[in-house]
């Protein structure tokens, strides 16, 4: 009997151990891949000092050019969480993967257009975000899908984490590629692993009911536990557990519904100042250890890494402790909120940088902020226990655009406080309050975390959960 042709059945008594472990398979080529994805994003900042000297790019232009990426990515949010809800996160996260290594292979080549760099590069970086857009909303789409309530809460902050673990991998190896080769392979290398890439995809991941390995046990588990295991089934019933086609298709038509919810908009905003921090340290930083503190690029590449391998860790650490509360009878409001305001209370320190002078006090000021910024993101865990059903793709797309806007605003602001002062003084003092701010949009905006019913939300009249 294959999974597609499983019906649903009531959850067995089988222990943990039975339930079988398809679902971390999963989760692990979502982590690789986001891995890649992230790399790909920071090819520029590693490269970014080099190119500036060869191509004779100002601080104002590499500002522009770090956030062209968010241009199109935020443009893109929602078509591509529609597309998602549409068409399926394996075949539209797929193709994504592949477009996204192509045009980043393609940036090795700028050099040969020394006189049109800034245009070119802007214009590929762009296309870069356009292909990326769907990949974070895929994954929350795929994590909802995969792992009951009680296991999400990790899962998402796993595959989250990757952005800092693609520093600690690929940042050295940057460096490396920089110093040894030329900033070209940076692009080149990481392009082309992320087209090998795209092709593991198509044999790794399936929809739980049509997975080839899926087991009865793990199906029930899952779906017992609150999976949305018939989100991308293509026999699945339009029902609570399989979203009728009307439904997916006519999910743009939601999106005032969404940003009329209390919950769902401090949500928004709240990652919208949480992804300034990651945007900072995604474009600015190794920038930052250079000219601010005097490292070298290949230094800069590995001291990077130090603070990465800290959020990394907080990462996966606020994940499995926001599950663990929940796992002992703490609400999932307030399992889902103490990493999270605690968090990104420890991600305020980085305006301590500006007062130190000693460069290893600096790494571990910045390590003990990005710990901070990974112990609380945990955004699209609770996207994933929000969400309504229906329109997953779209909720996810929404909440990642809010995120883009600060991967747009961020470099830019960053970089002209760095033209205007001469220093990253009033820089840092910028992420650090946007880490406050982080703080009061879950500690005050946001309310009770549940799932959010679709039906409720269109027909309820405007009160304490609407704005």
């Amino acid at each position: 009997m294959t999974a597609l042709n499983r019906q649903d059945r009531p959850a067995t008594s089988a222990a943990p151990a039975r339930t079988g472990r398809l679902r971390y398979a999963i989760l692990a080529m979502l982590f690789v891949v986001t891995t890649i994805n992230y790399a790909d994003r920071s090819t520029l900042s590693i490269a970014g000092d080099t190119m500036q000297k060869d191509l004779g790019i100002s601080s104002g232009e590499l500002g522009v050019l770090f956030s062209a990426f968010s241009w199109s990515y935020l443009i893109a949010q929602i078509p591509g969480g529609w597309l998602l809800d549409r068409f399926g996160s394996k075949r539209v996260y797929g193709v994504a993967i592949f477009l996204w290594s192509v045009f980043t292979m393609a940036q090795g080549a700028i050099g040969f257009f020394a006189g049109a760099a800034v245009v070119l590069l802007f214009v590929l970086r762009f296309v870069v975000g356009f292909a990326e857009a769907p990949s974070f909303p895929g994954n929350s789409r795929i994590v909802a899908a995969w792992f009951p309530t009680k296991e999400r809460g990790f899962a998402s902050a796993l595959f989250n984490s990757a952005q800092y673990f693609a520093t600690v991998a690929f940042a050295p190896l940057m460096g490396w590629l920089v110093t040894a080769l030329g900033w070209e392979h940076v692009f080149t290398v990481i392009g082309g692993a992320g087209v090998v890439l795209a092709l593991i995809w198509t044999r790794v991941i399936h929809p739980p009911r049509s997975h080839p390995r899926m087991t009865a046990a793990e199906l029930d588990h899952i779906g017992a536990g609150g999976a949305l295991i018939d989100m991308d089934s293509p026999a699945g019933p339009a029902g609570p557990a399989g979203p009728a086609a009307s439904e997916r298709d006519g999910g743009l038509r939601h999106l005032k519904t969404l940003l009329s919810n209390r919950n769902m908009l401090g949500i928004f905003i709240g990652q919208y100042f949480i992804n300034t921090i990651t945007w900072f340290f995604l474009t600015w930083f190794p920038v930052y250890l250079v000219q601010e503190r005097g490292m070298s690029i290949l230094e800069a590449g590995f001291v990077a890494s130090l603070p990465a391998l800290c959020g990394f860790t907080g990462g996966v650490l606020g994940g499995y402790l926001s599950d663990l509360l929940a796992r002992r009878g703490v609400s999932l409001t307030r399992a889902r909120k103490i990493p999270i305001v605690t968090g990104l209370l420890l991600s305020t320190t980085i305006m301590v940088c500006n007062y130190v002078t000693a460069s290893w006090l600096v790494v571990c000021i910045m390590s003990l902020a990005f710990f901070g910024k990974g112990l609380g993101a945990l955004g699209w865990a609770v996207i994933g226990d929000v969400a309504p059903k229906q329109i997953a793709g779209l909720a996810g797309g929404v909440f990642n655009a809010f995120g883009a806007v600060a991967g747009i605003v961020t470099p830019l602001v960053v970089g002209y406080l760095i033209d205007a002062t001469g220093s990253f003084d009033l820089a840092l003092a910028f992420v650090s309050v946007c880490a406050a701010l982080a703080v009061v949009s879950y500690a005050v905006v946001v309310k009770d975390i549940k799932r959010l019913d679709l039906g409720e939300l269109a027909d309820a009249p405007r009160g304490p959960g609407t704005v």
